[in-house]
């Protein structure tokens, strides 16, 4: 699909001035400042400046019911869920609470029989386990049905969270999640395996506590230290026991977090910067866990130049397979393993799961692709597909393949167990997709059996013979409310670069920095004098342009379309390496002919 306009982002020029005189790169600094970074404290930042752990509404009594448990002996159980961030959250929890003396085993869902969360029929078969304690990570905010049915069998619940909450929350022995009403912590947009690690940085200060005799209850929420001045903080009178489950290292788990936090794609605002930039430089320093450094060489990607980039196409990926084709237990197995053997044929069958999947995914394509127009009329708010043959497995990549090709909110259904099908539903900037779900419920309150999610993706289950229903009401509640200039694509860029940015060391400069969403990776955009062009690899297009006074290597992959003369271009600048040799090259994304 044609974008409508290529736009470049305003400058903010007293911020850049700001950031330059903070020293930081004249390209970071017009990068930074177009993307609302005032101050050069703002753009980056240690362990020391992450917001505290007691600002999260109930970490302390969360602690407090974790320590508790742990000192008696109980038997702890988590309920992970089947994606990458469910996995790195679950894999976090296990780590920690191993290290701190824990008996803690965990759980997944299987999403083809019980669907995601803390479910009844979960609870039931978690029974066998004995739990004392579940304790839910990434899911939970909605399993009324399933807390209620575990408080019935005498078992408490820890909910770790970071979806909206619904209108009625489960009557959890403890809740921490920053989106549920009440909750002041200033971050919103922690992912699942982030609210996962600021509970245990919440249960190791619980430790520190107890080791000087003044339990959690007993200290003022209004507690001004930073976890950082809690990690110096010793007493020669500590309990032998508590100190050392008080000084377990969590900075060793920030590799994981910042992989579940960059596959989640939540918006990367400053804490979450500093969160996967503290997870990256440690993998770059190779203190990663075995599992991940075998699952960098299953992705032929090196861990000492790790980026972000790595973590969302070359990790989540092959943990994410795991979840859509058999079951996540094998991914968790792999962030949680050490030993090098184990962890190297873990992350073989993750590579094998991850190759099965692109094949299922380009098969459901193909076909979905044929399903709708290549051009929308105006008309069109909405998409929903579905197809009998479908894997439930991978309709989320199909959903967000259409609706960044046709630029509108899409859900794909499969079928799933009990005469229903489960959909997964990828939104456009500007409309909330879970909001509009809580829309279509009121005006339908039995079409959607299940539903959750947040503003760019959600989940749903309806009844088999209600897909058309489906369709119909989601397109009519989000014509109603849907901005109609939304519906506009425009690709927005950072835009021309000078010739002396248009280098390799720059490329690697840009590469190494923090970029995801809320926070996009730089793409520029200039006129391009195409020299020469051909096609690589029977798909891609590669040529020589002339931009900004410098001829230069550019690919456009996934495009055998001829590019004319003179182009208008949005490319991203990048490193690319063969037989050892690296060079700048430009990546086409996206090429208009010049207005």
């Amino acid at each position: 699909m044609r974008v409508h306009a290529i736009r470049v982002r305003p400058s903010v020029v007293r911020a850049e001035l700001m950031l330059r005189e903070h020293g930081m790169h004249p390209l970071l600094a017009r990068l930074y400042a177009s993307r609302g970074i005032v101050d050069g404290s703002e753009a980056g930042g240690g362990l020391d400046q992450l917001l505290r752990p007691d600002l999260l509404l109930n970490s302390d009594k969360a602690a407090t019911l974790l320590a508790d448990a742990i000192e008696a002996g109980e038997r702890l159980l988590i309920v992970a869920d089947y994606d990458c961030d469910g996995a790195t959250a679950c894999a976090v929890g296990l780590r920690a609470l191993r290290a701190m003396g824990a008996h803690v085993d965990y759980i997944v869902p299987d999403r083809f029989k019980l669907g995601y969360g803390l479910s009844a029929e979960l609870v039931e078969q978690c029974l066998p386990l004995r739990p004392d304690l579940i304790i839910t990570v990434d899911n939970g905010i909605a399993s009324v049905a399933g807390v209620a049915c575990a408080n019935q069998h005498g078992i408490r619940t820890l909910i770790t969270d970071h979806h909206l909450s619904a209108d009625q929350l489960p009557q959890a022995t403890c809740i921490v999640n920053p989106n549920q009403p009440d909750c002041r912590f200033p971050s919103k947009s922690l992912a699942g395996v982030g609210v996962m690690f600021y509970v245990m940085l919440a249960l190791r200060a619980e430790w520190r506590r107890r080791a000087v005799g003044v339990p959690a209850r007993a200290v003022a929420r209004a507690n001004n230290s930073t976890p950082a001045a809690a990690a110096t903080s010793t007493d020669p009178g500590v309990t032998a026991l508590a100190h050392a489950r008080g000084e377990v290292r969590l900075a060793d788990l920030l590799p994981l977090v910042a992989l579940g936090t960059v596959a989640d794609v939540v918006p990367l605002d400053r804490n979450n910067r500093i969160l996967v930039s503290q997870g990256l430089s440690r993998i770059r320093a190779g203190k990663l866990p075995g599992g991940m450094r075998a699952l960098f060489a299953a992705a032929g990607r090196d861990p000492r130049r790790a980026t972000t980039e790595d973590l969302s196409f070359g990790l989540a990926p092959r943990i994410n397979a795991a979840g859509r084709i058999t079951d996540m237990s094998i991914g968790i197995e792999a962030l949680t393993a050490d030993d090098e053997t184990a962890a190297l044929e873990l992350a073989r069958r993750l590579d094998t799961l991850n190759a099965e999947r692109r094949v299922i995914q380009a098969d459901m394509a193909q076909l979905a692709e044929a399903m709708v127009p290549r051009e929308l009329d105006a008309a069109t708010t909405t998409l929903t597909l579905y197809d009998p043959d479908w894997h439930q497995g991978v309709i989320g990549i199909i959903a967000g393949r259409i609706k960044d090709q046709l630029h509108r909110p899409t859900f794909v259904f499969a079928p799933a167990e009990g005469g229903t099908l489960r959909g997964s539903g990828r939104s456009i900037a500007g409309f909330h997709l879970r909001d509009c779900l809580d829309l279509v419920s009121k005006a339908a309150p039995e079409l959607l059996l299940r539903f959750g999610g947040h503003a760019a993706a959600a989940g749903a289950t309806i009844p088999a013979d209600r897909i058309d229903e489906f369709r119909t009401l989601f397109e009519q509640v989000a014509r109603r409310i849907i901005d109609p200039q939304t519906l506009e694509r425009e690709i927005l860029t950072d835009g021309p670069l000078d010739a002396a940015y248009l280098t390799l060391d720059c490329a690697r400069l840009l590469e190494a920095q923090i970029w995801g969403q809320g926070f996009a990776p730089p793409l520029f955009s200039d006129h391009c004098q195409v020299v020469s062009q051909k096609l690589v690899g029977g798909k891609h297009t590669k040529a020589r342009v002339r931009v900004a006074g410098a001829t230069l290597e550019t690919i456009q992959f996934n495009s055998v379309e001829p590019l004319p003369g003179v182009i208008q271009a949005a490319f991203r600048l990048a490193v690319n390496e063969y037989n050892g040799l690296a060079q700048v090259q430009l990546v086409i994304e996206h090429w208009e002919a010049p207005s």
